[in-house]
């Protein structure tokens, strides 16, 4: 059954004409954002035209501004700019206020810019639905704590979960967004607890869930905790996918866990996304198969 197509909207706009979308980051040239989104309009009979657009550290105010000015009408937003882009929207949806973050915004609102965060819903129906992980009552290790981690804490901690730790390098950093999620955990009764890189290991037995959050993948740094952090047939999951994300899936086989790359979440936060751009929930499955036919497909030309 494919996704209804909003009231008054046709599908025969032509592409000149079709609403323009873009994701904003840096980096930004790895996205596979452009492939998704398309593959979604498609599905559902509404053209967009999406692009990668690569904001300098310290222009990504003016880059958006930009595209907005251009007719842009919506953003996906990447790192290094989703706590700024929260800052620069009129009006926030509950999750993007509580994660401190958007990866979001709709910019054609009558009543100012529109941020949300898809990033948490994205991640939890992969582990729940994607690798068939129920989340309530498993200990959660959830590395880093920049845009992505603070997007994916309430999710997390509405899955219920026994607990939550966040690891981050600057401890502090860490504790900043719990104390955002003390009241949100505390409702879903989950523990939350903050710690070092250094000092997961130390915080209980080990964890049947681990997250990767941190840029370490797209810095080619190495994994930035011990493998023994990770209970037996622990999943792995690294928000990166590609090349990037293979030195963590890497340390995830050698350390007997079930390794599982980031795609599956991109397209669920992806989905989400659509969503809030056009008012349609696309199906998350057939894109994510083309995807990983896609990416595969591309690998084996390069090996040839």
């Amino acid at each position: 059954m494919s996704p209804a197509r909003p009231a008054g909207e046709s599908g025969g706009t032509t592409v000149g004409t079709a609403p323009r979308y873009a994701v904003l980051g840096n980096p930004v040239q790895h996205s596979r954002s452009p492939f998704i989104h398309e593959a979604f309009a498609r599905q559902c009979g509404l053209p967009i035209v999406y692009e990668r657009r690569l904001c300098p550290l310290d222009g990504f105010d003016d880059s958006l501004r930009a595209f907005a000015a251009e007719g842009g009408r919506g953003v996906n937003v990447t790192v290094p700019f989703k706590f700024r882009a929260l800052e620069l929207a009129a009006r926030r949806s509950a999750r993007a206020a509580l994660a401190g973050a958007a990866n979001v915004l709709k910019l054609d609102e009558p009543d100012g810019w529109f941020a949300d965060n898809t990033d948490g819903v994205g991640l939890v129906r992969d582990i729940e639905q994607g690798a068939g992980v129920p989340l309530a009552g498993r200990r959660v290790l959830l590395l880093g704590a920049g845009g992505a981690a603070a997007g994916s804490l309430g999710p997390l901690v509405a899955a219920r979960p026994a607990e939550v730790v966040l690891a981050n390098r600057t401890r502090a950093n860490a504790e900043s967004i719990l104390h955002a999620h003390a009241a949100w955990a505390d409702r879903h009764h989950v523990r939350l607890q903050a710690c070092g890189f250094d000092e997961a290991e130390g915080t209980g037995a080990g964890f049947e869930i681990v997250v990767n959050a941190t840029s370490s993948s797209l810095a080619g740094a190495p994994v930035p905790v011990s493998a023994r952090v990770l209970a037996p047939g622990a999943l792995a999951l690294d928000m990166m996918y590609g090349p990037a994300a293979e030195p963590f899936l890497a340390w995830a086989r050698e350390a007997g866990a079930v390794p599982r790359d980031g795609l599956g979440m991109l397209v669920e936060q992806a989905a989400e996304a659509f969503l809030v751009f056009r008012g349609v929930m696309p199906l998350a499955l057939p894109v994510l198969q083309a995807l990983r036919r896609d990416i595969a497909e591309a690998a084996a030309q390069r090996g040839a």
